[in-house]
């Protein structure tokens, strides 16, 4: 039996720029709050 969460029941946000869905990610575990754009090229091409 495996250990972990499945992808599809991780959290997802829209990501302003793309409009494209983006989910949860390890990385982003302390300040999910705080996430708003699903990339580094996103945040940089403009702030809606």
């Amino acid at each position: 039996m495996p250990n972990g969460t499945a992808k599809r029941d991780l959290p997802t946000k829209t990501c302003p720029v793309c409009q494209r869905p983006f989910t949860w990610r390890k990385k982003w575990a302390r300040d999910w709050g705080n996430v708003v754009y699903c990339s580094d090229r996103c945040r940089a091409t403009g702030r809606p």
